[in-house]
């Protein structure tokens, strides 16, 4: 008894730990997200933002994204409009495939395909950059010579992630419609009007609306994740490496946790469009 009481116990504490180191990290990532909102809006006013850094990280985000988004983006509309189209035809819906593939795409595949992408190729970088900082003392360095490394490098990465993947939603979702259009019209499932009709007539400017908005959330918290875990790794080139694997799972797990909050919030608050 003494030992499964020992065993659970054990288990308890082991629970009680992850659940305050969860509630430090949740307070970190919150201060860390205020302070680079604070310090990008008053360096704007104030024009000492580095725009330089803005411009350079958006070159780099794109160019470390863009690819790999398309890539992705391809596949995702050919099976979206392959399982569509083979649900409608059992149901004798044919005339509705370019609805649901078009606002199936805006609403949930454009913003899931570009938070992904964030995430993974843009966030793991930006956390491998920042980690490599911090290990080699350089962030140390800035702190000592008076120069926040919020300010500095975390809030022009943040300004430039919001750029991109609002940039990156669009593209996303026109790849991924575009290559549905192609599969189901050339396929000759339905004609090239219909398929236009069907979503112009079902489409609501709200579509592309809630797909921005899920792209600025998405990408703003997937940098906010990356760059408080490069920032807070300690050690070696094991200790980045572990950072980068933390950031990654966890802005993976915050975007789908905050994609279905945001999905069901705008049923609710507009059902007519849902």
């Amino acid at each position: 008894m003494s030992a499964v009481a020992a065993g659970g116990r054990s288990v308890l504490d082991n629970l009680t730990g992850r659940f305050r180191a969860g509630v430090v990290t949740t307070g970190e990532l919150v201060k860390l997200a205020v302070e680079s909102i604070q310090w990008g809006f008053s360096d704007i006013v104030a024009r000492r933002f580095s725009w330089s850094e803005f411009l350079l990280q958006c070159w780099f985000m794109t160019r470390v994204s863009l690819l790999p988004t398309i890539l992705v983006a391809i596949p995702f509309g050919v099976i979206t409009s392959v399982q569509i189209g083979a649900a409608a035809n059992q149901i004798g819906a044919q005339s509705f495939i370019g609805a649901v593939n078009g606002i199936g795409v805006l609403r949930q595949g454009a913003p899931l395909v570009t938070s992904l992408m964030i995430a993974g190729a843009v966030g793991s970088a930006v956390c491998a950059d920042l980690g490599a900082r911090t290990v080699r003392e350089e962030i140390d360095a800035l702190k000592v010579m008076g120069i926040s490394p919020i300010q500095r490098l975390v809030a022009p990465r943040i300004l430039a992630a919001l750029l991109v993947s609002v940039l990156l939603t669009v593209i996303v979702a026109m790849t991924a419609m575009t290559t549905a259009f192609v599969i189901v019209v050339g396929g000759g499932q339905i004609s090239s009007g219909t398929y236009l009709d069907s979503f112009v007539g079902l489409a609501q400017p709200g579509d592309l609306v809630l797909a921005e908005l899920k792209g600025l959330i998405f990408g703003f918290v997937a940098i906010i994740v990356c760059a408080h875990k490069g920032l807070s790794a300690r050690g070696g080139p094991k200790a980045v490496a572990d950072a980068v694997n933390q950031a990654v799972v966890l802005s993976v797990i915050l975007l789908a946790v905050i994609n279905v909050g945001l999905t069901q919030a705008y049923v609710m608050l507009f059902p007519g469009g849902a």
